[in-house]
């Protein structure tokens, strides 16, 4: 368990200790906490369980070291100090030319505390009295209440606490921009892998329509006359990469802004490609989707539905081969999607893509892979 304060990323927090990860681990759910913290947890509680979604599993998991998330929190904790030395330096200047000031606004804050700790003291017992029927105890009470409250005339408080409400503001500005470089600095992380990716017109299902480019894919509705090539998909929308990786990290976005259906991810170079194509790991297929406009899941053994606040647009997919990991991101938000952990990788992994059914229109958007842009 990590010690730190200030402005923590929910993305690089325990949520055992609430503080950042140390040592991080992946269940078999997707879900991180500290190595120390969960074998703690599961030596104090019966069976071996997810404390975020309450998953059992049949035998204790192996953990291992997620080192992706052990180099982020690092980073993270790196910047954080950095940025907090600059912005209590700051405070710590003003704090000694302006103690008089900060006395009185301490003991202007005080009394103001206690008056509002009085005045809910009041509302409290006005909601008793309006309910009592004991007339003695109704009187008591009302004698008490009709007590006059002795409050201070804040409006006419005269004091210049210009110079400490400056120094609060730029303390709040500075924490605020860490708290968007934090948010940043995982995805940014995953983007220094970024690899080219070009679509395999050889493996595309008869019906899906490529760009010159090989950037981007859609369904046309009518059945090309295509070499039936071993490796071209025959039953499903589906389409890979030219591009195979079987060792380190990589990283690709697509765009499926505008789309009400798609899948998206990583398959391996011996998954299925006559017939209908599972999408599971168990299958040789790690991928995300997107069904009626607003529904995503990403595709265990059974499908995991997730609650996406915003309408995706843009998504990162994230490969660490060694460590058996595909992650992904909203590009848009910087924000963390979903993770695939404990993977067991052995062939070649390909990207994956699939745009859907035109649906007469109403899906008829391509997905397009996308230059990838560091965040700033």
């Amino acid at each position: 368990m990590a010690s730190s304060s200030g402005p923590l990323n929910e993305e690089l927090q325990c949520a055992i200790c609430l503080d950042v990860f140390n040592d991080p681990v992946t269940t078999p759910c997707g879900h991180n906490f500290c190595r120390t913290c969960l074998n703690k947890c599961w030596k104090t509680n019966p069976g071996c369980f997810c404390p975020i979604c309450n998953e059992k599993f049949s035998k204790r998991p192996h953990l291992k070291i997620n080192t992706t998330l052990r180099e982020v929190v690092q980073h993270f904790k790196e910047k954080l100090e950095l940025g907090r030395s600059d912005v209590f330096c700051d405070i710590c200047d003003e704090r000694k030319q302006k103690k008089s000031t900060e006395k009185q606004a301490k003991d202007l804050t005080k009394e103001l505390h206690q008056e509002i700790s009085e005045l809910k003291r009041r509302h409290t017992e006005l909601e008793q009295l309006s309910q009592t029927e004991d007339d003695l105890h109704l009187l008591q009470i009302y004698s008490s209440i009709c007590t006059s409250i002795r409050t201070k005339n804040w409006t006419e408080i005269s004091t210049d606490f210009n110079t400490n409400v400056c120094t609060l503001n730029k303390a709040l500005i500075q924490l605020k921009e860490l708290e968007i470089v934090h948010k940043n600095l995982v995805l940014k992380m995953m983007q220094q892998y970024a690899v080219d990716v070009t679509l395999d017109p050889d493996t595309a299902y008869p019906e899906l329509i490529l760009s010159k480019d090989g950037k981007q894919v859609r369904h046309g509705n009518i059945k090309q006359n295509l070499p039936n090539y071993p490796k071209r998909f025959d039953s499903c929308l589906d389409i890979l990469g030219k591009e195979a990786f079987s060792s380190g990290k990589f990283y690709f976005e697509v765009q499926v802004k505008g789309k009400a259906e798609w899948d998206l991810g990583v398959a391996r170079e011996s998954i299925n490609r006559k017939g209908k194509v599972r999408l599971s790991p168990e299958d040789g297929c790690w991928t995300l989707v997107l069904r009626n406009e607003n529904q995503y899941k990403a595709c265990e053994n059974p499908c995991v539905s997730l609650s996406q606040r915003e309408t995706l647009e843009k998504v990162g997919v994230f490969v660490d081969y060694k460590e058996g990991l595909v992650s992904f991101y909203d590009v848009e938000s910087s924000s963390h999607i979903y993770s695939f952990t404990g993977q067991s990788f052995t062939d070649k992994l390909y990207p994956f893509l699939s745009p859907c059914y035109n649906d007469e229109g109403k899906n008829s958007s391509p997905l397009i892979i996308s230059p990838v842009i560091s965040n700033k």
